[in-house]
């Protein structure tokens, strides 16, 4: 059984990397630029990357001022008729990997959308992202973040174009725009993401290249604790570095529009049970609210705390 769960999607939660099979054969930059380059390797069904989301949203809270995150989908799961993975049974052993992930990674993930309306492959949500970044990188940020959700918390099935269309409106974007890039440009620019993961040699998610303005480079692959991330990054820095810690326990929603428990304990370094505590806190201030999901709670801003949100995870 431990295998087994390690084979499927050859997702290993040992190494926190999700792996191409070996069968399978430019995102805008923001107005002010940064120093700091992040090229994020990723697929929106890989179990490791939404297991780096605490890491990586605190890495923006501290750092964000000195680096952008320019995404590229690698292309994770073609099709099952094209999938090489040893020892894989089919969807249904990529639900009993997903469980365990959950526990692992201590992230909502709810296995069961691999029984109940399997995803036949990550490649029409890679390109849906894809025309999301067409419109605007912040608003195909907080997109790639809604079918995170949609899939690994609501059990949908998000190469349903119903479900991508609705987390095109959920992140703001022109939904009619969105799908007309969807039906016509987008897959020319996932293919060259492809393309270019290969060039990269890129074997697995997630992986992140940080790089600077001499194209010095420092790759962490896999899912990793905070400070491997953190290390990546002073690499490359030079002179004295500023940290911006949270003002507040309310901070991380002016960012995010949705906090997992894990993600707020990661983002305010307490452990589980101190975090419990105090979203309770915020809920009772009617500051957030929260909302249970089939993997468990996750918490958003209260529309009567009308807290803005001004920046997202880009």
């Amino acid at each position: 059984m431990e295998k087994d769960l390690k084979d499927a999607m050859n997702c290993d939660m040992e190494t926190g990397i999700c792996e191409i099979p070996q069968a399978s054969g430019e995102s805008k930059q923001g107005a002010v630029k940064k120093p700091i380059k992040l090229l994020y390797f990723t697929d929106p069904i890989c179990s490791s990357c939404w297991g780096i989301e605490p890491q990586l949203r605190k890495l923006k809270q501290e750092y964000g001022h000195y680096f952008d995150i320019e995404y590229r989908m690698g292309g994770l799961l073609k099709s099952w008729s094209e999938y090489g993975g040893s020892d894989v049974s089919g969807p249904s052993s990529v639900g009993q990997h997903w469980d365990e992930a959950g526990a692992h990674y201590q992230m909502p993930i709810a296995g069961d959308v691999w029984n109940e309306d399997p995803l036949h492959s990550s490649y029409p949500p890679s390109i849906a992202f894809k025309a999301a970044q067409l419109q605007d990188n912040l608003k195909a940020a907080q997109f790639l973040r809604r079918i995170k959700e949609m899939v690994f918390t609501e059990k949908k099935n998000i190469t349903k174009l119903e479900h991508l269309l609705q987390a095109a409106k959920d992140a703001g974007l022109d939904v009619k725009q969105f799908e007309f890039d969807y039906e016509q440009k987008a897959k020319l620019l996932f293919e060259e993401d492809l393309s270019m993961a290969k060039a990269w040699g890129v074997r697995g998610f997630p992986t992140i290249y940080f790089i600077d303005e001499d194209d010095n480079r420092f790759k962490v692959y896999g899912s990793k604790p905070y400070q491997h991330y953190e290390q990546a990054l002073l690499k490359l820095l030079p002179g004295d570095v500023q940290i911006e810690n949270p003002s507040s326990y309310e901070a991380i929603f002016s960012q995010f529009n949705t906090v997992t428990l894990k993600e707020f304990a990661v983002f305010y370094e307490v452990d589980l049970e101190q975090a419990e505590g105090l979203l309770s806190e915020l809920e009772m201030q009617k500051k957030v609210n929260r909302t249970i999901t089939y993997a468990g709670p996750i918490w958003k801003v209260s529309t009567s705390n009308n807290l803005p949100i001004v920046a997202g995870f880009e």
